[in-house]
């Protein structure tokens, strides 16, 4: 059994809604599954594996959240 990430709001508590925990644990796994797409991909093309994740790490931390934190 894979071990559950746990949500937190930006005060530090641990998000409780059963739902929210479902879309975000949904939500993370379709981005996990598609950047192993993406690495994969890249393996068979020959690219440097390292290199793909740098741009990927590179990639998340320049995301913005188009809505205010609340």
């Amino acid at each position: 059994m894979r071990q559950r990430s746990v949500w937190r709001t930006p005060e530090g508590a641990p998000v409780s809604c059963a739902e929210k925990l479902k879309v975000l644990d949904q939500n993370l796994a379709e981005f996990k599954a598609l950047a192993q797409d993406m690495m994969e991909d890249a393996a068979l093309m020959g690219c440097d594996i390292e290199q793909v994740r740098d741009v990927l790490k590179t990639a998340v931390a320049n995301l913005s959240v188009r809505y205010p934190n609340k």
